[in-house]
Order: structure tokens, then C-alpha cells, then sequence
């Protein structure tokens, strides 16, 4: 399927789903982004809400006889979907789901892979970046400090580190009420940590919601740095941690149609480590059918998105492995905006 016909069948079907609910928005109905789902009917979004991961477990198998394999083969209103388009559909979807037109100023995301660089400060390879990303208009920044566990001593690291580089910083923690926290915030900025642990967190606030109409809608800065970043994402799959916790999905905030390895290693031809090399374990998560691209993230390396144009950036590189595809090695610098919409259409 061309690009232009994807674009196309989503901004048709966004177009007829306002028109058939003045004063309502409804938008195509999520289902299982980790999965690669296609739900292909629609659901009404009241005003100010907006549309996410439906909360508890997500559905482990999806078989070939599912409705979620149905409907890959066969979108209603009798378009098909061939090649390899059909293996991941999320990307068709996610110029509906995110339309800046509709939903509000541009996305700005950057997405850290690491907080701290050998030999330097906390956040102090990326300060410049966070500096120029947060700009002048932002004068107070929300941290979410949920991945560690002694949030007190967490809030006071990045305290002194944010009034450094002349913001306020209030922890999310700190608040007796996380969601008015939230839709009062300039900025928001989630740190690493145990992403099982932030990501259970977040849902057991119920701020998964409020922190995608922030994003998506009210187009406030959003920073984050390794767990910080696996969230921001579609889902945590392709996280480092151990699973300490257990969050009631896996599913994350969304705010880009692909995945992210953050700290990601190359393998080393002199290691006697015998066990899967980071390579190895993405390949394992790409034999699982409908599974998006992956963004490995070396340290050093950080995603800069800004509406629909996403750009790498840092001193070190990134390999992008996309299902079924030889990975592929990239400098500072790449535009990897393809990502942000269909990225199976075409590679950098």
C-alpha cells in the first residue's frame, strides 16, 4: 500500500468519524498497539478525554483465526492490506490517532537513552539539548520520579540539577494529587530507573491518560531518559529490566508508533559471555508477529521529535532493526522521521 493511499484511508476515516458526532471526537478505537491490532471500529472520545490503551492485562495471542488477524487481512470498506505493511499496521493508524491539526500543538518529545555518561554529571552529556529543548517558555518542569524507589533523594538530584539550568522542578511525589499535577504541569520529565516499576506506577495513578492529552493534545514538552524514555514509546518490551514488579499491562504512553532499547551494547567479539547479546534479544522480540520497529539507543544518543520530524542526536549512534529486515547503523544526525508514520514504506 502507497504511502499516499495510507494517508489517505486515515485522514477518511478521521474526517468521517467527526463529522458523525458533532461535539464529540471520535477517533479509531485502540486495541493492543503491542500486538500490532487494528481495531476498525470507532469509539466516542468526550471532549477533553483522550483516546488510550484500554487499562488491565493485554491479550497475550492473537491467533490466525483472531479478529485482530481479520482485520489485518481485511480492513472494512474492503481495502486490503498486502506486503509487509500487513505485518505491522499500528503506522497506519498513527497519523489518525496523533493528527496535529486536530489534536492540538505538535508532539515535542526527547528521548533520552541514558541519564548519566561515564564520566560525567547527571544529565550533563545531554544539558545543552535540555536546555534548547525546554526553552524560555518553560519555567517550571514536573518530574516523575516513580522508576527508583527512595523518590525523596531522586527529586533532590534532579532538583539541583534542573534550577542549574535556571527551571523549577516540582516531583510528582511531592503532590497529593499526581493527575492535577499533571494538567497543571509546563513540562513533564521521567527519569530511569525500573521501568516495570514506573510503568506499574503510572498506571496505578492513572496518569497514562493524562500524561498522552498533555503530550498529544496541549503539545507540553515531554523529556525523558532510559525507563523514562521505554515508556514514552508504545510499549516495554524492549526494556533492560527485570520484571520487579508487575504492571497490569505492558502497553505504554504511545507517544511514538515504534519501540525504543535505550543503553543499547554492541556485542563484544572478545567477550566469553555466553549468554544473548542485546542484538540477539530484539531479533527474539521480532519473531513475534506484528512487532514495530526498534530504536536501539546507544549511550549518548537521544531522539528529538518535533511534530512529525524525528532526529537523531548525541555523540554516539543508533541501530534501527526492523522485523525481518537486516539492522541497520546510524550517526547523529538521521532523520528518522519515517518512524513517526509508516515505517515499513521506506528506510532511511
Amino acid at each position: 500500500m502507497s504511502r499516499k493511499v495510507t494517508a489517505k484511508i486515515a485522514k477518511s476515516s478521521m474526517a468521517q468519524a467527526v463529522r458523525a458526532a458533532p461535539g464529540a471526537l471520535h477517533v479509531p478505537a485502540q486495541v493492543d498497539w503491542q500486538l500490532g491490532g487494528l481495531a476498525e471500529q470507532t469509539k466516542a472520545i468526550e471532549p477533553g478525554v483522550v483516546p488510550g490503551f484500554p487499562p488491565g492485562p493485554a491479550p497475550q495471542q492473537h491467533g490466525p483465526d483472531s479478529a485482530c488477524a481479520e482485520s489485518r487481512r481485511a480492513p472494512r470498506g474492503g481495502a486490503e492490506v498486502r506486503g509487509r505493511t500487513a505485518r505491522w499496521l499500528p503506522p497506519l493508524l498513527s497519523g489518525a490517532l496523533h493528527p496535529p491539526a486536530l489534536m492540538g500543538p505538535p508532539r515535542r518529545l526527547l528521548l533520552v537513552s541514558n541519564s548519566t555518561l561515564r564520566g560525567g554529571g547527571y544529565l550533563g552529556h545531554c544539558q545543552q539539548q535540555v536546555r534548547s529543548f525546554f526553552g524560555q517558555k518553560v519555567k517550571r518542569v514536573l518530574f516523575i520520579p516513580y522508576a527508583l524507589h527512595d523518590r525523596d533523594a531522586y527529586a533532590k538530584t534532579a532538583r539541583e540539577k534542573f534550577e542549574s539550568l535556571g527551571y523549577g522542578l516540582d516531583s510528582i511525589h511531592e503532590s497529593s494529587d499526581p493527575v492535577e499535577a499533571v494538567r497543571k504541569s509546563e513540562a513533564i520529565f521521567i527519569g530511569g530507573g525500573n521501568t516495570f516499576r514506573l510503568l506499574k506506577a503510572l498506571y496505578d495513578n492513572s496518569l497514562l491518560q493524562e500524561i498522552r492529552k498533555r503530550v498529544l493534545e496541549d503539545g507540553i514538552p515531554y523529556l525523558g531518559s532510559s525507563a523514562g524514555t521505554n515508556v514514552a514509546t508504545i510499549s516495554i518490551n524492549t526494556t533492560n529490566d527485570m520484571p520487579i514488579v508487575y504492571p497490569p499491562s505492558l502497553q505504554a504512553l504511545g507517544l511514538v508508533p515504534f519501540n525504543i532499547n535505550p543503553h543499547y551494547l554492541d556485542p563484544d567479539v572478545n567477550s566469553t559471555h555466553m549468554g544473548e547479546t542485546r542484538a540477539e534479544r530484539i531479533l527474539q522480540y521480532h519473531e513475534e508477529p506484528n512487532t514495530p520497529p526498534v530504536l536501539g539507543l546507544r549511550e549518548g544518543a537521544m531522539l528529538l521529535v518535533e511534530g512529525d520530524k524525528a532526529t537523531l542526536q548525541g555523540v554516539t549512534g543508533a541501530r534501527l532493526f526492523l522485523r525481518g529486515e537486516k539492522p541497520t547503523e546510524h550517526e547523529p544526525g538521521t532523520d528518522f522521521s519515517f518512524l513517526l508514520t509508516d515505517s515499513n514504506s521506506q528506510k532511511p
